[in-house]
């Protein structure tokens, strides 16, 4: 038996709180990275005794596109998924059961499913410093729930809010940072970027592929990606108003 950790994280705040459930589950984790857009993912084949953690953040309340479209190449064979949605204190709406309806497209099967919280990708004052420690005490609980049902070989399909949409996923197109004078053209955004989005020379979007993932401006070693003032001030007040009350970890099994 083998435990996966198959993951989105452009930014790594999903990391963070799935680092935190799987480690408590087991030390050895075979991590696939569903940002390396020059993987193979046709080549990732479990076994039915294995289990994977598959974990994604919430954009707009739906599985990112991209995600989609790489967990679909992966050869589940059976093997029991623990689902992890995170998002940025907002609401997580039809994100984990649209994972659901992905992962058992791929032949997983769903036992266990959480959503979980990680500082906001654009406005990062909302849930800032999130995964905290209550964060942390709160996924160890949850961890310690899972291992119970595993041990009991339990494969009962989690009851999960919401609906899987009909369409397919989607990004949020026109929230694309640009390349500011201070860009010294280092090119690791272009390198990183989980679409490919970036121009190598300009290091300008295109913002057709662009997914909003935000992964260049948390990667600039110059702090020369941004997005535009307004874009940055209207959402923060925005979410501000609607993030305001502390959400907590949710655990469905």
């Amino acid at each position: 038996m083998k435990f996966y950790e198959i993951i989105f994280s452009p930014t790594g705040g999903t990391k963070k709180a799935a680092d935190i459930l799987i480690h408590s589950l087991s030390q050895e984790i075979v991590e696939v990275d569903l940002c390396d857009r020059k993987a193979d993912f046709s080549n990732v084949n479990l076994n039915e005794d294995d289990i994977a953690l598959i974990a994604v953040p919430s954009y707009g309340g739906r599985v990112p596109r991209t995600t989609v479209e790489r967990i679909e190449t992966i050869a589940g064979k059976s093997a029991r998924a623990i689902l992890v949605c995170i998002y940025g204190n907002r609401a997580y709406d039809n994100t984990l059961a649209e994972l659901l309806d992905v992962s058992c497209k791929a032949g997983f099967r769903p036992i266990a499913a959480v959503a979980a919280l990680a500082e906001h990708s654009i406005a990062r004052k909302v849930a800032a410093g999130r995964p905290d420690a209550e964060d942390e005490k709160c996924l160890k609980a949850m961890a310690v729930q899972i291992h119970e049902k595993l041990d009991l070989g339990d494969i009962a399909v989690p009851l999960i809010p919401g609906k899987a949409p009909d369409n397919l996923s989607h990004s949020m197109p026109g929230i694309a940072p640009d390349a500011s004078p201070d860009c010294v053209k280092c090119g690791l955004c272009a390198e990183k970027c989980p679409v490919g989005a970036i121009d190598t020379v300009s290091m300008n979007p295109d913002n057709k592929k662009c997914i909003s993932c935000m992964r260049c401006i948390s990667i600039c070693p110059v702090g020369a990606k941004k997005l535009g003032r307004v874009i940055t001030n209207l959402g923060g007040v925005a979410l501000g108003v609607l993030c305001a009350t502390r959400k907590d970890c949710e655990l469905f099994l």
